[in-house]
């Protein structure tokens, strides 16, 4: 079938409206209708990163649509439910098993090759492959081929614009709080950089009544974004008052834990430094190769340098749980969201790398 894409044609290119050729669903795979779907730096990143080769590409991995069509082999999900699309896993390695879907060992194949397993391309135009199949969904299209194991089937009152960044960014940064460290509240966390996914996370912290919430941030828009959760800014350009020294005062002595989504050196650093002893630092940003950390600050204080792939969440779990938190006001997340049409994807990807948004959603 014929449908239209926001394709990248060449590394580091804009995304451009087209209308290319999507393939007939295999037998376990789910056609989507998309409605809407959220903009992650993820997308922006890997579209001036990945090799040449590799183009063109269709991205998009925050997407929620209405299912068209179902594989014979499909079970569980049915033409006309609603869904949200998440990142795959294969759901039978030992990680997947010990319900860890997010580093599962076929990751890499599942998520980012660009291609099915068998080695197929989803889309093609003039009879030539386009790479998709990312995040086993490449939703930045107005049709999209996924899988049971990605597909979460809500309820159809629920708002797909508002749910679409739940398949990625806003289950990151809440699964970051409340899978991995699962900070209580005697406890203090500082959120370095407070785009979608600091946010997410500074609002599943408000959920659990952690005791003092940090953000910091260079943007006024987005310390004021935080306080709504009752956040405190910290401004890390005020040359008065030095980040990790702000960050102490506040927390009286370091913060019990700390989340970096800038992928930063300097930041990173600057975050494990603000840390108390044997404190927590998880580094969520996509971006550097390598991380500068206090060695000696590390070996004097017994002090814990992670990382987390989706909040270590399971999406079959974690957005049905979202979306409850949300409904019960404990998850206010939807005033983090800014729609455009697709039409206009290019300059969402432009305002929200000047911080003039925090969440783009691209609706149809």
């Amino acid at each position: 079938m014929k449908t239209t894409v926001a394709v990248v044609n060449s590394q580091g290119a804009d995304f451009s409206l087209e209308e290319i050729e999507l393939a007939d669903p295999q037998a376990d795979e789910v056609l989507v209708r998309i409605v809407a779907t959220g903009l992650c730096h993820t997308d922006i990143h890997l579209k001036g990163f990945l090799p040449e080769e590799m183009f063109p590409n269709v991205f998009g991995h925050e997407g929620a649509g209405v299912v068209e069509a179902i594989g014979d082999g499909v079970t569980g999900i049915s033409v006309g439910d609603h869904v949200v699309l998440s990142f795959r896993s294969c759901r039978q390695c030992e990680n997947c098993k010990n319900d860890l879907v997010g580093y599962c060992d076929s990751s890499l194949l599942l998520n980012y090759m660009g291609m099915r397993m068998d080695g197929t391309t989803t889309y093609s135009r003039d009879g030539a492959p386009v790479f998709g199949s990312f995040f086993g969904q490449s939703s930045l299209s107005l049709h999209a081929l996924a899988y049971a194991d990605n597909c979460v089937v809500v309820d159809k009152s629920v708002d797909l614009t508002k749910v679409a960044p739940y398949g990625c960014g806003f289950q990151t940064g809440a699964g970051t709080v409340l899978n991995v460290l699962k900070p209580t509240p005697a406890d203090s966390l500082v959120v370095f950089g407070c785009g979608a996914v600091g946010l997410a996370a500074i609002a599943a912290a408000k959920h659990l009544g952690v005791g003092t919430i940090i953000a910091v941030d260079p943007l006024e828009s987005r310390r004021e974004a935080a306080a709504r959760y009752g956040a405190i800014g910290v401004d890390p350009m005020d040359e008065s008052a030095p980040v990790v020294d702000k960050v102490k005062e506040l927390t009286g002595g370091g913060a019990s834990y700390a989340i970096d989504t800038t992928a930063i050196s300097a930041v990173v650093k600057q975050a494990q430094q603000a840390l108390k002893v044997r404190g927590t630092l998880v580094a969520l940003g996509l971006g550097a190769e390598e991380y500068a950390i206090d060695a000696i600050d590390l070996l004097q204080t017994g002090k814990v340098i992670k990382a987390s792939i989706e909040g270590d969440s399971d999406p079959l779990e974690m957005v049905p749980r979202l979306i409850d938190l949300n409904a019960a006001g404990e998850f206010d997340v939807d005033d983090l969201i800014t729609t455009y049409p697709f039409s206009e994807i290019n300059q969402a990807v432009a305002d929200v790398l000047a911080g003039k948004v925090v969440k783009p959603v691209l609706v149809w």
